[in-house]
């Protein structure tokens, strides 16, 4: 139970970061401020995860002699390549432009709706692999897509307002964000992989950071603006987005498997929403309520038909092993 509660408590924080956003916009820092800051903390907090992890290793290597490490995974002493290093850091550069434009769509449409236009990473993820393999998607996921797009309609208040009351540059701004946050999902399960996840975190932050530094250099650093409130606002973006889901997930994902942390994830959704509604007094309607839901049966369904599927197969393998005596 423990491990599904931690997925679990990850995606919901990753739900509160929009609203916060809005907060520190309210309070007139901008973009580069609000990202910059989150990098910051993020950063700290990834690599003095690394010295923590590292102390209690060594430390339980000299009490035992034992090598460090578990099967499969590099110790944490062993030093990665420089290269390696290299690799994890471009790996990283797609959750800055994640944030970047998921931030900035946050000035155009309300969260509610920019958090379910991030959600579309999942058919989009769906299109990028079938396009790399040269494979047709199958049934179940032909219809996950078509179940996830009209949701995603009827969140949005297509039904409500129409086209003409849409912005066209916020939905621009999410649906980018959708397919930034894709290919960090492609490229972050297979570069390096048989590095140590503390390792791999904080290398693709840092390598984040530094891509960050370039675009928006950090006055903020320099000129006595982090001494503000923008430094509580980084140090929360940095501990719910940057810090505790990486943390979590480590710990609960390889216990629960890939297909119910990603159903389990999608409590980040309505969290989202939620805090909109609650905490910025954004305006949701029952159909938009009604488009979340469709929406997250929409990411369940290819676990639910999977699931379905083994049921059947024990099902009828338990009868023919009857028939057989």
């Amino acid at each position: 139970m423990k491990h599904y509660l931690a997925v679990l408590a990850g995606a919901m924080s990753y739900g509160i970061l929009s609203t916060i956003v809005v907060l520190a916009y309210g309070r007139g820092y901008r973009l580069g401020e609000v990202v910059g800051s989150q990098l910051v903390a993020g950063v700290i907090l990834s690599w003095l995860l690394v010295i923590y992890i590292r102390f209690t290793k060594g430390r339980k290597a000299r009490k035992t002699g034992q090598e460090q490490g578990a099967a499969g995974l590099n110790p944490v002493s062993r030093r990665l390549r420089w290269k390696q290093r290299l690799i994890l850091m471009i790996a990283g550069t797609p959750t800055v432009i994640t944030g970047l434009v998921y931030y900035q769509s946050l000035r155009y449409i309300p969260a509610s709706l920019a958090i379910i236009l991030l959600f579309q990473f999942t058919w989009i993820s769906v299109l990028i692999q079938a396009l790399i393999k040269r494979q047709r998607p199958n049934r179940v996921t032909l219809l996950t897509l078509f179940v996830l797009f009209g949701g995603t309609l009827i969140a949005a208040g297509f039904l409500e307002q129409g086209l003409s009351r849409i912005n066209v540059r916020g939905i621009a701004l999410g649906l980018m964000s959708a397919v930034s946050y894709s290919l960090f999902v492609l490229f972050s399960g297979k570069v390096v992989p048989t590095a140590h996840p503390a390792y791999r975190s904080a290398w693709m932050v840092t390598g984040g950071f530094i891509l960050l530094c370039i675009l928006f250099p950090p006055a903020f650093l320099f000129n006595g603006m982090i001494w503000s409130p923008l430094l509580l606002i980084g140090l929360l973006l940095g501990f719910f987005g940057a810090f505790i889901p990486p943390v979590l997930f480590v710990f609960g994902v390889p216990h629960i498997g890939g297909g119910m942390a990603g159903i389990l994830g999608a409590v980040e959704l309505p969290v989202a929403v939620l805090m909109s509604a609650t905490v910025l007094r954004e305006q949701v309607s029952g159909w938009q309520w009604l488009g979340v839901a469709v929406v997250l049966v929409g990411i369940a369904l290819p676990e639910l038909y999977r699931f379905t599927q083994a049921r059947k197969a024990h099902k009828y393998g338990r009868i023919a092993a009857y028939a057989d005596r």
